[in-house]
C-alpha cells in the first residue's frame, strides 16, 4: 500500500485488535509520526461479546461468545480489506501536514526538523546557516586543539625507549598507567631513570660515596 502514503515509503502499522494506528518516518532523519489511535467497533464489541458470554454461561453464554468471536474475526478479515485501507487513507490525510516535498530535489522530508522554512528548501539543498556555523565552529575547536597538543611535549621524564606494559613487573597486577604501581607503588617503565653519579677525576661511579673509591677525590 506504498501507493497510498505519497509522502514516505517507510511506514509501519502499529494496529491491534482494538483499533487501528500507524506511524509514518521521515525518509531523511528517521523521525516518526504517529497517526492517532482509530478504535474499532467490531474488535471492542467482538471483546465485550466473548467477555459476556464467559459470565452468562449455558446456552446464550455460548451463543453470545460465538456472536463475539465472529465479529472480531470479521474485523480481522477487514484488516486484509477495505477496512485497514480506509484507516490507513485517514491516517495519511492527518499526518501529511507533517511532511512536505523540496521541490528542488523532490524528496519529502518532516516540517519539524528536516525542512529550511526561510529557504523553502530541504536542509539538504539548504543546509540550515546557524546548525552548520555551529558545526564547522566545533570542527576547527577539534583541528587547532589537536594543532596546540602536538606542538606541547608530553615526553618529559617518561622513558619511551624501554618496553613498557600494562602489568606492573612487581606485583602483576594493573599498574594504572602512572609512573608508580598504584598497587604496590614499584617504579613502572614510564618512571624517570635514577640518575647515576660519577667521579669527575677518574669517571669512577660514586653512587652515593662521598669520595671517589678509585682515586679518592670528593663526590662534590
Amino acid at each position: 500500500m506504498a501507493e497510498m502514503v505519497p509522502f514516505t515509503s517507510n511506514y509501519t502499522d502499529q494496529s491491534s485488535e482494538d483499533g487501528y494506528q500507524f506511524e509514518f518516518r521521515c525518509n531523511r532523519c528517521g523521525n516518526g509520526y504517529a497517526s492517532s489511535f482509530q478504535r474499532s467497533v467490531t474488535g471492542v464489541g467482538g471483546k465485550l461479546l466473548e467477555m459476556g458470554g464467559g459470565l452468562l454461561g449455558g446456552e446464550v453464554g455460548n451463543k453470545a461468545s460465538s456472536l463475539g468471536w465472529d465479529l472480531r474475526w470479521l474485523r480481522n478479515r477487514g484488516e486484509r480489506s477495505g477496512t485497514r485501507d480506509r484507516m490507513l487513507a485517514r491516517a495519511v490525510e492527518e499526518v501529511s501536514p507533517q511532511f512536505v516535498q523540496c521541490h528542488r530535489c523532490s524528496q519529502w522530508v518532516c516540517r519539524s526538523v528536516c525542512w529550511n522554512g526561510e529557504r523553502g528548501l530541504c536542509s539538504s539543498c539548504a543546509p540550515k546557516l546557524d546548525q552548520e556555523i555551529a558545526g564547522m565552529q566545533a570542527a576547527a575547536q577539534i583541528r587547532q586543539l589537536d594543532e596546540k597538543i602536538q606542538q606541547q611535549d608530553w615526553t618529559e621524564g617518561v622513558q619511551y625507549k624501554e618496553q613498557a606494559t600494562g602489568l606492573c613487573g612487581s606485583c602483576g597486577e594493573e599498574s594504572g598507567g602512572n609512573k608508580f604501581c598504584r598497587n604496590c607503588g614499584a617504579p613502572q617503565a614510564s618512571a624517570p631513570a635514577e640518575t647515576k653519579k660519577f667521579c669527575t677525576n677518574c669517571g669512577t661511579q660514586l653512587g652515593d660515596a662521598k669520595f671517589c673509591g678509585g682515586c679518592g677525590w670528593p663526590a662534590g
